[in-house]
């Protein structure tokens, strides 16, 4: 079985000033269709570079970044916009979600940027399988933040892709919400669906198959 996610030997330079700040060093990870990985560690160990690198939204500085078979070194952005719109969906701690569009409309969102047909009927259901049936045609400030929460999974879902990538998804929920979308996550995951979730929080990561711990930059644990 081809890996979906390949990091081999990646570093992640950026020049602040006068000096250069290391947020990855040497990082070498493979992550196979259907696992749910938790990347765990504190403010400035490099979860966000991480992110962002297999995200198609930066570059390495060295080594070699492979998604979805594609080797995203010397990749020119279009390339990387097209393969992040086909392969990846995001789901982000504070939501994005556009105040005045419904929540319908907004799960609809990128799957009209990609040119998918059938959109509306599987925005539709998305939002059913995340337990927002009837709350398609509300606005987001008449959504709690858990709903809000939901939407943006159902989002992110709609253009199918294959990895999701969720940026600290539960940090502005309450405990019961966040119960509520690693529920979610786990009946996704459990369904075939490859997650990576970015998390400080040791609990959180218990709910995935796979802790991998940054700690300075560098792979501590996996």
């Amino acid at each position: 079985m081809t890996d979906l996610i390949v990091l081999e030997g990646v570093s992640k330079d950026y020049p602040r000033g006068r000096e250069t700040v290391h947020a990855l060093s040497d990082v070498s990870l493979a992550v196979a269709p259907g696992e749910f990985v938790a990347v765990v560690g504190r403010s400035g160990s490099g979860k966000t570079t991480l992110l962002q690198l297999i995200g198609c939204i930066d570059k390495p500085t060295r080594g070699r970044v492979i998604v979805d078979g594609a080797e995203l070194n010397g990749m020119q952005q279009s390339a990387m916009t097209r393969l992040r719109s086909r392969s990846i969906g995001f789901v982000f701690q504070q939501f994005y979600l556009l105040p005045t569009l419904t929540a319908h409309e907004n799960v609809e969102l990128p799957a009209l940027f990609a040119g998918v047909s059938g959109r509306e009927e599987r925005s539709r259901a998305l939002l059913q399988k995340v337990g927002l049936g009837e709350r398609l045609n509300h606005l987001p400030r008449e959504l709690s933040g858990g709903e809000m929460q939901r939407v943006a999974i159902a989002r992110a879902l709609i253009n199918e892709p294959k990895i999701l990538l969720a940026d600290e998804p539960t940090g502005n929920l309450d405990s019961e919400n966040a119960e509520i979308v690693l529920s979610i996550f786990r009946e996704l995951n459990a369904a075939g669906q490859t997650i990576l979730m970015v998390t400080h929080d040791g609990e959180l990561a218990a709910h995935a198959r796979r802790a991998i711990r940054l700690r300075d930059g560098r792979i501590a644990s996996d």
